[in-house]
């Protein structure tokens, strides 16, 4: 719980005291790696250290979500993959302190207001990559959400990823349910909502839209934290798996 913490204040600390609200510019995607389907979300934002763009895509035969990040220049972007824990603090969490090096990463993407197209290499093996924008969030003005918006978050256990429903409420722009899904299957097993009325604070703290829901580990027990913007450092919901009922339950 701590390092959960303490990640948090990093990211906050490195954005400079940009302003809370009014950052978040989202666009989903589905399409295809070669033969294999796949959902995307990319969010573009000046990050830090070149970093310009970050996402998270998953196969949908393997529903595991897969960090992103990454530079744009006019419609071209170039995508590095997070391959591993010590890679994802270094970069996505406390952030690289030299400019970041996107030689060899592997989605190169032209993108369009459609979509867009290009490929993904590794070694000597390249496929080509068809995607089609079928949903957008914008709130770096007055507020707009295009389509169903669905965030897969980085966060996943073994057996479940987490996805965050976005919507244009009364008061702005939230994440109003949040969807576990599991893995075999690709099937939603639970939704848990958010009431926030008048605040609309869920899914909105300061980070990367990708980390407002945290995977971390407690006496052997896989833990969820939803984040909530407010408070400075924001606040957190903890949702502990329950074996015997088979779903997330709020810590007490």
């Amino acid at each position: 719980m701590a390092g959960r913490f303490i990640s948090a204040i990093l990211i906050l600390l490195a954005l400079g005291g940009q302003a809370v609200a009014g950052w978040y510019h989202v666009e989903n995607y589905q399409g295809s790696i070669g033969s294999h389907p796949i959902h995307l979300s990319l969010q573009t934002y000046d990050f830090g250290s070149g970093i310009m763009v970050e996402g998270s895509y998953f196969y949908d035969d393997r529903q595991s979500p897969i960090p992103l990040y990454g530079k744009l220049s006019g419609t071209g972007m170039v995508l590095c993959e997070i391959s591993d824990e010590k890679q994802f603090q270094r970069i996505l969490v406390i952030g690289s302190k030299t400019p970041i090096d996107t030689a060899g990463c592997a989605l190169n993407l032209d993108v369009t207001t459609g979509g867009a197209t290009g490929s993904w290499s590794q070694g000597t093996e390249t496929y080509p990559v068809i995607l089609t924008r079928v949903a957008g969030l914008d709130d770096t003005g007055e507020g707009k959400i295009d389509g169903s918006v669905e965030i897969p978050f980085w966060a996943q256990t073994a057996n479940d990823r987490f996805a965050g429903i976005y919507t244009n409420t009364s008061a702005g722009i939230c994440m109003t349910k949040m969807q576990v899904i599991r893995k075999h299957g690709a099937k939603v097993v639970q939704e848990i909502t958010f009431r926030d009325d008048d605040v609309c604070s869920a899914g909105m703290l300061m980070t990367p839209i990708y980390m407002n829901v945290e995977k971390w580990i407690e006496h052997g027990k896989d833990v969820i934290s939803v984040n909530f913007r407010g408070g400075g450092a924001g606040t957190t919901i903890d949702y502990i798996f329950d074996p015997a009922a088979r779903k997330y339950r709020q810590r007490q």
